[in-house]
């Protein structure tokens, strides 16, 4: 250590003779001075390469629903398309009759269809006076009623169709005009025939007509069904049924 602090002592003697045969004295060095005011900024320098492409990321939550929007204006009307081609015409069923007996038809004969000969309705030519029959057109239900007047004989009568007695109607003979009256709905299909008649033999005949006195059958369609309302009506009552 003393001998390093030697050896800097003989090297600044050294420098002290060379500066004093130069004419000038050597100071001690100054403080240091302020830094300097910072440069002006630089230019950009120059756009690198493009980067390769990065993996995919995840797919984000699904954002929040957004409103919904103002109602646009309303559009020009639209031109006039063409006409259509005509469709299948709705054509309602009509079927009705109403008649009566005379003097001549009163006190019919029994087990056949009284014939009726006193038109009161028939513009469909349903009923015919010549059979006393009516033969359905159109499938359907249809009302049919009746309403006799009751004079010297009991009567028993019977709505019939196809053959089947459907309801029957009784009045003893009191020794004065009677009234008797029966009615029902049918269900028809195309080509049935409903009638009435005596049942009994002679004695049940007492159906009477004059002048004032009326003994009448009518009937009329309701409503029309055609095979497929039957047929859903038979698969449903018999699910109905299979409930049960």
């Amino acid at each position: 250590m003393i001998a390093l602090l030697l050896l800097v002592l003989a090297f600044r003697c050294v420098a002290q003779q060379e500066t004093q045969s130069k004419g000038c004295v050597c100071g001690y060095p100054g403080i240091p001075g302020d830094p300097g005011h910072n440069g002006m900024p630089g230019r950009d320098g120059r756009d690198g390469l493009r980067g390769d492409k990065g993996d995919r990321g995840d797919m984000g939550f699904p954002g929040n629903k957004g409103n919904i929007g103002y109602r646009g204006d309303r559009g020009a009307r639209g031109e006039k398309g063409d006409r259509g081609e005509k469709g299948d015409e709705f054509v309602i069923s009509k079927s009705a009759f109403s008649v009566g007996l005379t003097t001549q038809t009163k006190l019919p004969a029994a087990n056949a269809p009284i014939r009726f000969d006193k038109i009161i309705y028939n513009e469909q030519n349903h009923y015919d006076p010549q059979t006393g029959r009516f033969t359905c057109s159109a499938a359907g239900a249809y009302f049919f009623t009746y309403h006799i007047t009751v004079f010297s004989r009991n009567v028993k009568v019977a709505l019939v169709k196809n053959g089947a007695k459907i309801i029957h109607t009784t009045d003893n003979y009191q020794g004065s005009e009677d009234q008797a009256a029966g009615g029902a709905v049918l269900n028809l299909g195309v080509g049935d025939k409903v009638w009435l008649q005596v049942v009994g033999g002679e004695t049940f005949n007492g159906l009477f007509a004059d002048e004032d006195d009326d003994t009448t059958f009518s009937g009329f369609l309701i409503f029309e069904c055609n095979t497929d309302w039957k047929a859903q009506s038979f698969f449903s009552r018999r699910r109905d049924a299979g409930t049960r």
